[in-house]
C-alpha cells in the first residue's frame, strides 16, 4: 500500500467522500453493486496516485560512468502513461518521448521511464508535466541537453464539453543544446518522428 504524504485526510473519509458523489449523482451506494465501490475507488486512487509520494529524481541518481566515451543522444521514446487532468480528474492517456546528450554518464532506460510515471501520477496539466520530466532530467544528470515530447489525449475534452475524439495534444521542452542548437533539435524529432506518426 502507498503511504501517502497527506495524513490530514482518512481512508474512512475518502470512501465517505465517494459515497456522497454516488448520491449526488443520483445512486443508492448501499446497493448491491455499489457497496463495495468507494472502497476500491479508494484503492485505485492509491495506485493512480502513487506519485504524490515519490521522488522522480531519485531514480536517476544511480548512473554509469563506463560508456567507452559515448557522447550521442540517447532517446527512449513511446513511453505509455496515464494521468489525471487537475481541472475536471478525467484520464489524460499518452505516451512520452524523453532524449538527452550525456555528458560523462548515462543513466539505466527504465529510469527515464520512472521518472515520467513519478510526475504522470498526480494531477497534472500536459504542459507542467512535460516540464517537469524536462527539468528533473536536467537537474540531477546534468546533461548538456534535454528534449521531451508527451502526445496525449484528453478524455476531458473527448467525453465531456466538446465531445471531440480523434484529437490528441503535442507539447514540448527543450533544454540546453536541444533548446540552442536547431540541428540537435531535429536530430531529436527525427528520432522520435512526431510528424511521421501523425501522418500515419
Amino acid at each position: 500500500m502507498v503511504k501517502r504524504k497527506n495524513r490530514a485526510v482518512s481512508r474512512a473519509a475518502a470512501q465517505a467522500a465517494v459515497q456522497t458523489l454516488l448520491r449526488w449523482a443520483g445512486d443508492d451506494p448501499m446497493r448491491e453493486g455499489l457497496r463495495d465501490t468507494p472502497k476500491r475507488v479508494v484503492d485505485a486512487y492509491g495506485d493512480w496516485f502513487s506519485g504524490y509520494s515519490i521522488d522522480p529524481g531519485a531514480y536517476l541518481r544511480r548512473t554509469f560512468e563506463e560508456v567507452e566515451g559515448y557522447d550521442e543522444m540517447v532517446v527512449l521514446r513511446d513511453i505509455s502513461f496515464e494521468s489525471f487532468c487537475e481541472h475536471h480528474m478525467a484520464p489524460i492517456i499518452g505516451r512520452a518521448h524523453v532524449g538527452y546528450l550525456p555528458t560523462d554518464r548515462i543513466v539505466g532506460i527504465s529510469k527515464l521511464a520512472r521518472v515520467v510515471e513519478g510526475y504522470a501520477r498526480r494531477f497534472q496539466v500536459q504542459e507542467k508535466l512535460t516540464s517537469q520530466i524536462a527539468g528533473c532530467i536536467n537537474e540531477v544528470l546534468k546533461p548538456r541537453g534535454v528534449g521531451v515530447v508527451i502526445d496525449a489525449v484528453h478524455q476531458c475534452m473527448t467525453t465531456r464539453g466538446v465531445h471531440k475524439r480523434g484529437v490528441s495534444m503535442i507539447t514540448s521542452k527543450m533544454l540546453g543544446t536541444f533548446r540552442a542548437d536547431a540541428s540537435t533539435r531535429a536530430e531529436f524529432l527525427r528520432f522520435i518522428d512526431i510528424e511521421g506518426r501523425s501522418q500515419r
